[in-house]
């Protein structure tokens, strides 16, 4: 579980905009370069934690990716609902089971199928400071 204890307060505005997935931008750090790299993505919340992943291509890995797993660390920035610059910390999540539970979810909100996803699709849950996850993954298929 996170230690949400020396964390500031989140904003009752941006604690809502994280309640639901939508567009934002993210910042990682360039791995080669160490210069800063913003791209627009989606998020999702399932059961309280958040993820983000993309379309399945089994011909490239995303540079963002590559980017958190040089240095986990991004801002995560609001920017429909409310606007807000959020530090945020990345795991990308390799387990297939771990995988299967979440991408079924993100292939059901894309109308998509989910197997492509489980093997090609990007994806990391993202925690961020002040903000509590489920305790544990079985909750995300309990709770979503």
């Amino acid at each position: 579980m996170a230690d949400t204890t020396t964390a500031p307060a989140l904003d009752p505005a941006v604690r809502q905009a994280l309640g639901h997935g939508h567009t934002i931008d993210i910042t990682t750090t360039g791995r080669h370069s160490g210069a800063p790299r913003r791209i627009e993505i989606v998020f999702f919340n399932f059961g309280g934690r958040i993820y983000i992943s993309g379309m399945p291509n089994p011909h490239r890995e995303r540079a963002w990716l590559l980017n958190l797993r040089a240095d986990p660390k991004l801002t995560f920035h609001l920017k429909q609902l409310v606007t807000a610059d959020l530090p945020a910390t990345a795991r990308e999540i390799t387990d297939e089971a771990e995988r299967r539970a979440v991408l079924a979810k993100v292939a059901r909100v894309w109308n998509r199928e989910p197997e492509p996803m489980v093997r090609f699709s990007p994806l990391i849950e993202v925690t961020i400071p002040g903000f509590a996850p489920a305790t544990s993954p079985e909750e995300v298929t309990a709770h979503s």
